[in-house]
């Protein structure tokens, strides 16, 4: 005689089970965690080297922006170190910096762009302000086609490049070189 019946009761069939279990979210939380123990100071060092080139890559687009309007302008233009953001300044780090258009020929003076360095990031040059002739040249104080250089430094070892040189020379060729400051910023 065969049964009708399955040979289990229906409350003794399998479950299907669905998710994650306590020891595998703990084991997965623990790789997670030691992959972004190692992931992490790499990330830090592609951070600071991010800031640092951001920043001279902004002092770069100032400078080009100075030359471009003193041509367009037919006036001198500058890039200088500023503590309000109005007026250029002297002597000191490159907190903040601007390009203007300063009072030429009847003209008032204008403001062209303001910019901000980074709390981390430090800017120091030879020079108080880049000026930019008509012509698109920049001289120095002596007349001569201008040479200078400003640094961008963040006082880190990561990355150990931590310091970017922006070079002006031969009045207006601008370029850009990365230097191992071991840390130390000038």
């Amino acid at each position: 005689m065969h049964s009708r019946y399955a040979p289990y009761p229906q409350r003794h069939r399998s479950r299907r089970s669905s998710g994650f279990t306590l020891v595998e979210l703990v084991i997965t939380v623990v790789v997670l965690a030691i992959i972004a123990a190692i992931a992490f100071p790499s990330f830090t060092t592609v951070q600071n080297s991010s800031r640092i080139t951001s920043q001279v890559n902004s002092l770069v687009a100032g400078v080009q922006q100075a030359r471009m309007e003193a041509v367009r302008l037919g006036r001198p233009v500058s890039v200088c170190r500023s503590t309000d953001g109005a007026t250029c300044a002297g002597a000191g780090r490159w907190e903040q910096w601007l390009v203007l258009a300063p009072a030429s020929g009847g003209q008032p003076a204008e403001v062209l762009q303001s910019a901000r360095a980074h709390p981390s990031v430090q800017i120091t040059s030879e020079v108080q302000q880049i000026t930019f002739g008509s012509n698109g040249l920049a001289r120095g104080a002596d007349g001569g086609l201008l040479a200078t250089t400003l640094t961008v430094c963040m006082p880190t070892t990561k990355p150990a490049e931590n310091q970017r040189r922006l070079a002006i020379a031969s009045g207006s060729r601008v370029s850009t070189t990365s230097i191992d400051g071991a840390g130390a910023c000038p």
